[in-house]
């Protein structure tokens, strides 16, 4: 257990209060976390539903099809900056290559250009921003390289808050402009000032599936999309765009791990008309790695996205953190250092010093492997970064962590160090995107079920802290032999998540299932902070940039 205060059996009349008229909804009571730590539930396995439609959408589907022509911007997508008073505008222009012999574009021969106003009929401000292209490219003589179309970030700032933009971008002096788009701004940071609703996929891919997985959560109408890494999946391809479930499996002799980076622009094709609108925050995965020439990593991932990197004084795309409304967001890398003595843990350290909870009293923290999953694949993958972070994050009372890289759902009671704690934060897997790799049925604790300790390391990052459990029901073992007690809720099937605050101390989770109706709630519960109960480290100092 942690060293704070134990759950009391009487809370604050206000809290009563608030706590009372939150459980219910539309006549039934929804439970919260104030009503657990809840008995372990394992959902059956829907045979019907656990593959679904697990097929990457063809070349040839007319969703992943360029569209415009010339210089006319495409693959156009809105991002949020660190603060409610800025975005970023990105689009593409040009068409890629792909072959043996590629001519790099000029990313001077077409301006980044953005119009926006509060009128769509008079867009009355400008603003201009940078552009870059990108190369994946193979020191071996039978494979493909790739050289990307024009990718343009263009930062809009002195917005109002909580306000409809339309925007049109491209280059007027071609002229070479998109048709006009629209976004709306975060609403200001203060405590009684939140999103309606904030969107959360992972592992989402290019299939079927993700198809169905993106039409149900834009009908939820979301103002913000998380997205916990593992983007297109790419990488399940060769160069030549031959692709398979399982690479290791089927490209074994391969020299190096391939890509076929056109799917990146099928990927932006496709989410256009929804994230042209709906500002999407990423990070990076696994499935983002993707080595080249001269042991480059990341490259694709780091040039299509605009991430707030600057105006949150971080060191890198991997990790940065933005506000939105009353809830500050923190994004950390899996997939570079998380070391106590690195970069991104001295700047993790910055930015929770200068988060003050009376502003955003909520914290919630994304990276794309879990920490706490039951699940057989990549069972206690990532320990050594929960190593490394989990004391800091826990002694800044973060209420909510999301991951993903588990192809199921789940969501565990409010844990610390493996031991039930209320005023540990709640961790929730939503690996189910839809990609086309097989989904997480198995679970660690299955009879027979559980993996050999050394094939469990991360084979990016290495490194071995998976060590077997020194106490409670699993001590002297590497897995539980039952559902683990902080383990609340697991569900093999494909869905999103949608995340309602409703003020300082109530948010409603809300996961769907493809399968379900539109409507439909597959698990649900409010998550109650206790601020009086789980007291954090005091601000440090002010941060003036965010």
């Amino acid at each position: 257990m942690g060293n704070r205060a134990p759950l009391p059996l009487v809370v604050a009349t206000f809290s009563l209060l608030l706590w009372s008229t939150a459980g219910l909804l539309g006549g039934r009571r929804i439970p919260t976390t104030l009503d657990g730590p809840f008995e372990p539930v394992t959902v059956p396995l829907d045979g019907r539903v656990a593959r679904g439609n697990a097929v990457d959408l063809p070349d040839s589907d007319f969703r992943l099809q360029r569209k415009v022509t010339g210089l006319e911007p495409e693959q156009i997508s809105v991002s949020l900056s660190a603060t409610e008073d800025s975005v970023w505008i990105s689009w593409v222009t040009g068409e890629f290559q792909i072959g043996k012999d590629i001519e790099p574009l000029d990313p001077t021969i077409v301006a980044s250009f953005v119009r926006y106003g509060d009128s769509k009929k008079l867009l009355m401000y400008e603003a201009t921003g940078y552009s870059l292209i990108y190369n994946q490219l193979y020191p071996f003589e039978d494979l493909q390289n790739y050289t990307s179309g024009i990718i343009h970030h263009v930062l809009l700032d002195d917005l109002r808050p909580g306000t409809k933009y339309y925007y049109q971008c491209g280059d007027p002096s071609i002229p070479a402009v998109s048709a006009v788009h629209f976004f709306r701004t975060m609403p200001a940071s203060g405590p009684k000032r939140y999103p309606k609703r904030i969107a959360v996929i992972g592992d989402l891919g290019l299939t079927y599936n993700s198809t169905s997985t993106v039409n149900h959560m834009a009908s939820n109408k979301p103002d913000l999309i998380l997205l916990v890494g593992d983007v297109t999946y790419a990488n399940l391809y060769l160069t030549n765009g031959t692709g398979s479930d399982c690479y290791s499996c089927s490209f074994s002799e391969t020299p190096i791990h391939e890509t076929f980076q056109p799917r990146w622009d099928y990927w932006g094709r496709y989410m256009e008309p929804v994230i042209s609108e709906i500002p999407i925050m990423v990070v990076e995965g696994n499935h983002e790695i993707e080595q080249q020439a001269e042991n480059k990593t990341f490259v694709s991932y780091s040039s299509r996205f605009a991430f707030p990197i600057k105006e949150s004084e971080s060191f890198s795309t991997f990790y940065y953190s933005f506000n939105a409304g009353g809830i500050h967001f923190i994004m950390l890398g899996a997939y570079i250092s998380y070391n106590k003595s690195g970069e991104q843990y001295q700047w993790l350290e910055r930015d929770l010093e200068m988060v003050d909870r009376t502003v955003t009293p909520w914290l919630i923290a994304t990276w794309h492997p879990p920490w706490y999953s039951t699940y057989k694949a990549h069972y206690r993958e990532a320990e050594c970064m929960r190593v490394e972070m989990e004391e800091l994050l826990y002694s800044y009372g973060v209420d909510i962590v999301f991951n993903g890289h588990v192809h199921a759902y789940e969501r565990s009671n409010r844990v610390y160090n493996y031991s039930l704690d209320p005023c540990g934060p709640v961790y929730i897997t939503v690996g189910d995107g839809g990609n086309r790799e097989k989904m997480a049925v198995n679970h660690a604790d299955d009879l027979g079920g559980c993996p050999d300790p050394l094939t469990t390391p991360d084979e990016y990052m290495g490194g071995f802290c998976a060590f077997n459990f020194t106490s409670g029901p699993a001590a002297g073992k590497f897995c539980w032999d039952r559902q683990p007690e902080y383990s609340a809720y697991r569900e093999s099937s494909f869905g999103h998540g949608i995340l309602e605050v409703k003020n300082e101390t109530h948010a409603l989770w809300t996961w769907h299932r493809n399968q379900d109706l539109y409507k439909s709630a597959g698990d649900e519960i409010y998550i109650v902070r206790q601020p009086d109960k789980c007291p954090t480290k005091p601000i440090t100092f002010q941060n003036t940039s965010i």
